[in-house]
């Protein structure tokens, strides 16, 4: 390609500050550099961890100006030295959390937060150098990265360990949702909680990770699935999601533990997943699993500082509690297999889209997020 080893000026919506409307501008993005591979993004979607720093959440992970996102899939535009596994035209999709395949972690089964490139909020440069490869157009000012991808941009650079192949043959507008929301939902209960055919779930928060946990339950054969939600206008999704029952906390007089007690006749699920982000809802998870053999996954993101909201003698009733990050999927090895399931259609990727909408109409995609009105908004660049 005539853009290789140049710099590219394109458009990107840039986060100036906590809770500020992003700023469609014109950026320079670097070439790659070794192990690094620069990305042409076509479509991009808004998840909650995007919302959460574009508030500004968590004081500490603030850094400004920003390029957010990291929900998306695209085309390999330059590879940087070193770079063997993918060439310019192939069709990825960017992760968030990387896989070196060399450190102790990635040669370990059911580990996936590579020592080197695993997730970090905090990160806001590249592993390489420590340095960005966005600048301003007007007056060369650094803009730093987000969770190793910064996807709300044409362009961006990504570390090789943070990028998979897709098969051409795969609509990349659905396989984007493979690069966090559904993939963590899915692999939850797939993975880390392993659920077994006949067993109960209890899902606190019906966005598009706690349906994608409904999703993966249900191809699972799970016997019962119950949904928790503020919000009663999730649930028709969540039925064609698999869940039979449903609770509105707000619409019950009982605790919501004691409501799941009831519908599975005092014994409680076996498994229970927290997916709102909320203290409340983690410890109603908790003890709305059965005692004996009952298993909480943490999959919100919660607002710092937060201690879990648990005695730890409660621990010794049988219950457990776990967290999980990506689903506990391996990006590059494992990845791959979930693509060709879902070509085989045992998830419906359809179900996660609610909106489409240009780039340009960011903001508005963010809103509809943070209103509660969308699961997710796929933008096309």
């Amino acid at each position: 390609m005539e853009t290789q080893g140049k710099v590219i000026t394109c458009r990107a919506a840039v986060a100036w500050g906590a809770g500020e409307a992003l700023v469609m501008e014109d950026v320079k993005v670097d070439p790659p550099q070794r192990l690094e591979v620069r990305l042409r993004i076509l479509f991009t979607s808004i998840c909650h961890t995007d919302l959460s720093a574009w508030k500004g959440e968590n004081e500490a992970q603030q850094a400004y100006p920003r390029i957010l996102g990291h929900e998306a899939a695209g085309i390999v535009e330059s590879v940087g030295e070193g770079v063997e596994d993918m060439k310019p035209g192939d069709h990825v999709l960017p992760i968030f959390t990387g896989e070196c395949g060399d450190c102790r972690v990635c040669k370990r089964d059911g580990a996936n937060l590579c020592e080197r490139f695993r997730v970090d909020p905090m990160k806001k440069v590249m592993v390489g150098d420590g340095k960005t490869r966005f600048f301003t157009s007007k007056d060369n000012k650094p803009i730093y990265h987000f969770l190793n991808t910064s996807t709300f941009s044409e362009y961006t650079v990504i570390d090789s360990a943070c990028v998979v192949k897709v098969d051409p043959q795969f609509p990349l507008e659905k396989m984007s949702l493979l690069s966090c929301g559904v993939s963590t939902g899915v692999g939850a209960a797939w993975n880390v909680a392993d659920i077994q055919p006949g067993s109960t779930v209890a899902i606190f928060g019906l966005g598009a990770v706690g349906l994608a946990v409904a999703e993966g339950a249900r191809a699972r054969g799970a016997s019962k699935i119950i949904g928790i939600d503020v919000n009663p206008d999730k649930f028709p999704l969540g039925r064609e999601a698999g869940i039979s029952e449903f609770i509105n906390p707000k619409e019950c007089d009982k605790t919501v533990h004691e409501r799941v007690m009831e519908i599975t006749e005092g014994g409680g699920v076996e498994y229970s997943f927290e997916c709102a982000g909320r203290i409340e809802a983690l410890r109603e998870a908790f003890l709305s699993t059965n005692s004996g053999v009952g298993m909480t996954v943490l999959l919100g993101v919660h607002a710092s500082p937060q201690l879990l909201p648990i005695h730890p003698m409660e621990l010794f009733q049988g219950r457990s509690i776990t967290a999980s990050v990506f689903g506990g999927f391996k990006p590059k090895t494992q990845l791959p297999l979930l693509f060709t399931q879902c070509l085989q259609g045992q998830l419906n990727l359809d179900l996660f889209i609610s909106h489409q909408l240009p780039f340009s109409d960011i903001n508005k995609a963010m809103q509809l997020l943070h209103q509660g009105k969308a699961l997710r908004c796929l933008l096309r660049l």
